[in-house]
């Protein structure tokens, strides 16, 4: 009964490894900018990486690739007073 229990932990942990964390690929419910636009740069935070920025579709919010040290990540991208930067539904860029 040990031995199953060991084998059962070993096998969940190895199939995880197989799976890709949502955030570091941005997920499927988001879709590349390409470039963004100037007027969103304008706004955005610095220290905010725009080299691969991205809109959740289930949000109408940017988002943005964070590097850590540890992983990495996207991060709603922040206007200078820290609020996220959106789009109306109606104006959402095309893909």
């Amino acid at each position: 009964m040990k031995k199953l229990g060991i084998l059962l932990g070993a096998t969940v942990v190895s199939l995880s490894a197989c799976v890709s964390p949502e955030g570091a690929t941005g997920g499927s419910d988001t879709r590349s900018m390409g470039t963004v636009p100037e007027n969103v740069r304008a706004i955005a935070a610095p220290g905010q990486d725009l080299s691969d920025v991205r809109l959740n579709n289930a949000d109408g919010c940017f988002v943005y690739r964070y590097q850590g040290p540890v992983e990495t990540t996207y991060l709603p991208l922040r206007n200078r007073k820290g609020q996220p930067i959106c789009v109306k539904r109606d104006e959402a860029p095309a893909a």
